[in-house]
């Protein structure tokens, strides 16, 4: 848990990157719907590691991949949409694996 200046900032890169994937979907996440679950930012402000959630896709690392090498434009996009915070970190990626991780534990639990 960090600060709470930390989790506003983390709250509000979420909801950004979220309206930036939706629009741009098609471009940035190859037609894939792609959530963002969690954002976690280093308590310097410098670094976002974001987790997102792939659906529709049948190659996750794919889309990943993509987003990785857009993540300039997706930060250059979330800096126009957060114009009261003077630095915007920079962007990684990474897939959430939680959801298919907690169904293993389910499956293995009702054996």
């Amino acid at each position: 848990m960090g600060t709470v200046r930390q989790q506003k900032i983390e709250a509000a890169i979420r909801q950004e990157l979220s309206m930036v994937l939706l629009m741009k979907s098609s471009e940035i996440a190859q037609g894939a719907m792609v959530t963002i679950t969690v954002v976690r930012i280093t308590s310097d402000l410098s670094l976002a590691r974001c987790y997102l959630s792939v659906f529709g896709s049948a190659e996750p690392s794919k889309v990943l991949e993509s987003v990785n090498s857009n993540s300039g434009i997706i930060r250059k996009e979330v800096g126009k949409r957060l114009k009261n915070m003077r630095k915007i970190p920079d962007l990684r990626f990474f897939i959430d694996d939680s959801m298919d991780y907690a169904d293993n534990i389910n499956s293995l639990l009702k054996k």
